[in-house]
């Protein structure tokens, strides 16, 4: 099957919320809903760019496939309880779908090879689609040798071999646009296969669309397992599925997000690399994770980050590569325009060298969590735990850059309440656990002295409220943990004058909030919502028995996700954009624990 040349004009960049994830457990794609698959990192999250024209422009590469002509979307959704993605349009008087996704295992072990599929159909007319496959790798766009084989298109860059075949069999050429007819009961089948320093794997179209059969039926077992009862179970659901695929599977250690520099404030310099784990991030997954009854994730993620921070223990980094590696440093790539010119492009992330204390109390959290559903710590794993209590005991009072990692080091009270919360879940696990008498009082005296203090320098009486830090007035969003601690809970006005003050004095209109007063962070630009905070208020709600309350507003932010139920880490107030990278796993977790915070809510 030959194809025509197409001459399709420059496309303008999709909104952040039009793409959709597809992924693997080991890598991710993003598809816009005209078929473009603008962004593939190889062969891991963290990996170079296959196709990147999501940042780095029309040179960095792409994977089109949809209408030859002007279409309009009629429907787009994710397969019941799967990972696979259907977009249909409306082509004239008749309809297309391609129906994609990637195949994360086979036969229980993960495929040696990225094998991404890909089928066009339609059962009215025949239409006319477009395939473009551009693939160029790296941040300098380098262009495959090129050759076939077994009657794939083959493109090598040294070790990375990228293999293309389809059914039937199409004349397709790197960087040029080809017209293909797709006719009814003859669908269109292309299987893309990636291999890094491994054998290329040639897989059959039919055989890939097979697999992909057997992937979405290995998910919706994954998904049965999850309670029937949980309230919104769908979108907690779907969250789930996400927050998997955006796991690594060799390390089970979840990413922050799979893409590099997606702008918190379009045009700015807000542009960040979260293609790592941030053991923050990843411990409320384990703990979202656990409360589902999955404690397979939180098993494998507490072994890899033993691992990974042996060679800085007892420190705790704030964030590590997908290897439980230092992150490389940060740098610019120079030349990639971003998106919607939003520069500059980054990757690598300095943010790796920062002490933040929330760290701390986010792992022992999601420690305790583990030994309250049943699992007993191993005794290396609790060795170190003690150590992380240990550094907490022992440097609560010194600053440090906070959850919202701020570029100057200061006494944040999120931080000395996460500290005080690693040290009582470190107590309460010493009660099943061994642990030395004079380590016990030791953290005993530093836990009731963190309370002492933020209770004292860390309150403002005249808003009735905890506040960002000492000497400050400002208000954090990331206070709305307090319900969740017991740090307070004999004093309910202090905990609910600090959830009301900042519903109030953070709000962002609606359901949306502000993560502290824009312009307070000392950085250029313009700050929007941040998600995950108005879950964080669902769940503060939930927790001081406001439950109608709660389910209201759990209710307006499903209103504000991406037409497939994804979520970014910020949001346009005035717009409703989706900013910042995504999907963003946080914002997925921080949903699964709201949600979970009202099912467990009285009333």
């Amino acid at each position: 099957m030959t194809g025509r040349s197409d001459t399709t004009s420059p496309r303008s960049p999709a909104p952040i919320s039009d793409y959709g994830l597809l992924g693997d457990t080991r890598t991710a794609a993003l598809v816009a809903s005209d078929g473009a698959l603008d962004w593939l990192c190889v062969p891991r999250f963290d990996g170079e760019p296959l196709f990147g024209r999501l940042i780095g422009g029309r040179d960095a590469g792409t994977f089109r496939i949809g209408p030859a002509r002007p279409a309009t979307v009629v429907e787009r959704r994710y397969r019941r309880h799967s990972a696979t993605l259907e977009t249909t349009w409306a082509v004239g008087g008749s309809r297309l779908t391609l129906t994609e996704g990637m195949i994360a295992e086979v036969s229980g072990r993960l495929l040696p090879t990225t094998l991404i599929v890909r089928r066009l159909s339609t059962e009215d007319a025949a239409v006319d689609a477009v395939v473009e496959f551009d693939p160029r790798l790296g941040v300098r766009h380098r262009r495959p040798r090129v050759h076939h084989r077994h009657q794939a298109l083959v493109c090598q860059w040294g070790s990375l071999a990228v293999s293309l075949s389809s059914s039937p069999a199409l004349t397709i050429e790197p960087g040029r646009p080809t017209v293909i007819t797709v006719r009814p009961g003859r669908p269109v089948t292309f299987a893309l296969a990636v291999a890094h320093r491994e054998p290329l794997i040639h897989v059959e179209p039919a055989s890939a669309w097979e697999l992909l059969n057997e992937d979405e039926d290995r998910w919706r077992a994954w998904t049965a397992e999850i309670d029937e009862s949980l309230p919104f179970r769908e979108h907690v659901v779907r969250s789930l599925l996400t927050m998997r695929l955006l796991t690594y599977s060799p390390s089970r250690a979840p990413v922050a997000a799979p893409t590099t520099s997606l702008p918190e404030d379009p045009g700015g310099t807000r542009n960040w690399d979260y293609r790592y784990v941030w053991p923050r991030d990843a411990s409320i997954c384990v703990s979202a994770f656990l409360s589902v009854g999955k404690p397979g994730e939180a098993r494998g993620f507490l072994a890899w980050l033993l691992h990974a921070s042996r060679l800085q223990r007892p420190r705790l980094p704030a964030l590590l590569t997908l290897h439980g590696r230092h992150v490389p440093p940060e740098r610019e790539l120079p030349g990639w325009p971003g998106y919607l010119d939003s520069v500059p492009v980054r990757i690598g992330n300095a943010a790796a060298g920062q002490h933040q204390l929330d760290g701390y109390g986010w792992v022992i959290d999601a420690a305790w969590a583990f030994v309250q559903a049943g699992q007993p710590l191993y005794s290396e794993t609790w060795r170190a735990v003690r150590g992380f209590a240990d550094v907490v005991s022992r440097c609560w009072q010194e600053p440090d850059a906070g959850i919202w990692e701020v570029r100057e080091p200061a006494q944040h009270i999120h931080s000395k309440l996460m500290g005080w919360l690693a040290l009582d879940r470190a107590l309460r696990i010493a009660d099943t656990h061994p642990l030395p008498g004079r380590q016990r009082r030791r953290w005993q005296e530093a836990r009731d002295a963190i309370a002492a203090e933020v209770r004292v320098s860390g309150f403002d009486p005249t808003a009735t409220s905890y506040v960002r830090g000492y000497a400050s007035r400002d208000l954090d969003a990331a206070l709305l943990v307090l319900p969740l601690l017991g740090m307070d809970s004999g004093d309910p006005p202090r905990v609910r004058g600090t959830v009301d003050a900042i519903r109030d004095r953070l709000s962002a209109g609606g359901p949306l909030l502000y993560r502290y007063p824009p312009g307070r962070d000392g950085l250029p630009g313009t700050e929007s919502a941040f998600l995950p905070c108005s879950f964080w208020l669902v769940q503060a709600l939930a927790g001081t028995g406001r439950r109608s309350e709660a389910v209201e507003l759990f209710r307006s932010m499903l209103d504000l996700a991406s037409p497939l139920g994804l979520y970014a880490e910020e949001l346009d107030p005035a717009t409703g954009a989706h900013l910042g990278n995504y999907p963003q796993t946080l914002t997925h977790a921080a949903l699964v624990q709201a949600a979970l915070a009202i099912r467990d809510a009285p009333g």
